[in-house]
């Protein structure tokens, strides 16, 4: 999400020891917004609304924090003021914490697009990751926290039916605003557990400078229609318009992280079409 430079609850034991502790504990809060097993805290956050009619989650979305501090990230989640929120929120030792049941609609995607829908808060899961981000210098996640990411997606997706073509970062879903969770995070791990996509990404060609900002055409028409076909929310203008730059960048970013840069060069485009087409095998079989 990013929730740095955005303008207490319960806890409760589900299975495990909690691993931190807040004020106003509530033992006696009903179990009932618990959706898995794999929560250490609860911590509820009034920042959700009931999702729309007919809408139920069938899209996983993953962000980073983007602040310094686990504890700081949990209160601006669940305070009034911000009006942001997850349904769960993974710190670095891996405790999950859960603030927003999954029936329930939260705040986490804003203005988003994804295979021609937008407001895609209305059906997805959000979890975010604490991970001070870019601006801290991209820190890894450590072990324990990519495992509880890997355990928590898992959960979330078979429980859900979530199809891994919708397992998606916030940078695909709101590329001309977001960057997370970077291109630092291990999305090859969650796909050998059978959640999202991934393919080995074709190597970079340090002289391949491909297509970017200013160029246009009929190659940047179709390298556009690649891309809305895929699922990103860009226009076949065929003019490499800022917004083309973002959605190549957030591509990048998610598979094809040598190298983010914002130009579709040769290791992009055969990135992409090997995406589409393991996407396709998996549509065909299921």
């Amino acid at each position: 999400m990013g929730l740095a430079g955005q303008s207490a609850c319960p806890l409760l034991v589900i299975e495990r020891p909690l691993a931190r502790q807040f004020p106003d504990e509530r033992p006696n809060m009903s179990l009932s917004m618990i959706d898995t097993g794999l929560v250490d805290n609860w911590r509820a956050s009034p920042n959700h609304e009931a999702r729309p009619d007919g809408s139920h989650p069938d899209m996983l979305i993953l962000h980073y924090t983007g602040m310094a501090d686990h504890d700081r990230a949990l209160y601006w989640l669940t305070t009034p003021e911000s009006k942001v929120s997850c349904h769960y929120l993974v710190d670095e030792d891996g405790t999950v914490t859960q603030m927003v049941a999954e029936r329930h609609k939260a705040w986490h995607a804003g203005i988003s697009h994804w295979a021609g829908r937008e407001s895609l808060n209305d059906c997805s899961i959000g979890i975010e990751i604490h991970n001070p981000g870019h601006e801290a210098g991209r820190p890894p996640y450590p072990e324990a926290q990519m495992e509880a990411v890997t355990r928590l997606a898992l959960d979330i997706c078979a429980r859900r039916g979530i199809p891994a073509k919708r397992v998606l970062a916030h940078s695909d879903v709101a590329p001309n605003r977001k960057a997370d969770p970077g291109e630092w995070f291990d999305w090859a791990r969650l796909y050998r557990v059978g959640v999202g996509l991934w393919v080995p990404p074709m190597a970079v060609d340090a002289t391949d400078r491909g297509i970017g900002p200013g160029d246009t055409g009929v190659a940047v028409t179709a390298l556009q229609r690649a891309f809305g076909d895929f699922g990103y929310g860009v226009p076949a203008s065929g003019e490499f318009c800022a917004m083309t730059e973002h959605v190549v960048r957030a591509f990048q970013r998610h598979w094809r992280p040598m190298r983010v840069d914002g130009r579709a060069d040769q290791s992009t485009l055969a990135t992409l079409a090997r995406l589409a087409q393991l996407r396709e095998a998996m549509d065909a079989i299921t």
